[in-house]
C-alpha cells in the first residue's frame, strides 16, 4: 500500500450540522453519546461547542448536509439518550426491588 493511499482525508462539516451537534450538546445530551451518534470524534465536538460560545463557528460548506440527514442525526441522537435513560431506571428498579425483599 502506498503512503498515498494510507493518508486520511479531513472531513468537512457545513455550519448547519455543526450548529445542530452544537444544540445538541447545549440541550442537555452528552458530549460523548452525540459525537458517537453522530459519527464525529469527541474532540471535535468539543471545539465546536467552544467556538460556538465565542462565536467563531465557521462550517466548510462543502459537504451539504440534507435535512433528513440532520433529522436522522438528531433521532439518533435523542435514541441514544433515551436507552441510556431507560438502562439508569432499570439498573434503579433492580436496586429497589432488592432491597425491599
Amino acid at each position: 500500500m502506498s503512503k498515498k493511499d494510507e493518508i486520511k482525508h479531513r472531513a468537512r462539516y457545513t455550519l448547519e450540522f455543526k450548529l445542530e451537534a452544537v444544540r445538541l450538546v447545549k440541550g442537555g445530551q452528552e458530549m460523548a453519546v452525540t459525537a458517537r451518534v453522530l459519527n464525529i470524534p469527541k474532540a471535535t465536538l468539543g471545539n465546536w461547542v467552544r467556538l460556538a460560545e465565542k462565536g467563531d463557528l465557521q462550517g466548510a460548506g462543502e459537504r451539504p448536509v440534507s435535512v433528513e440527514q440532520m433529522e436522522l442525526a438528531r433521532l439518533r441522537a435523542e435514541l441514544a439518550r433515551v436507552k441510556m435513560e431507560r438502562d439508569i431506571l432499570k439498573k434503579a428498579t433492580a436496586y429497589f426491588a432488592k432491597d425491599s425483599l
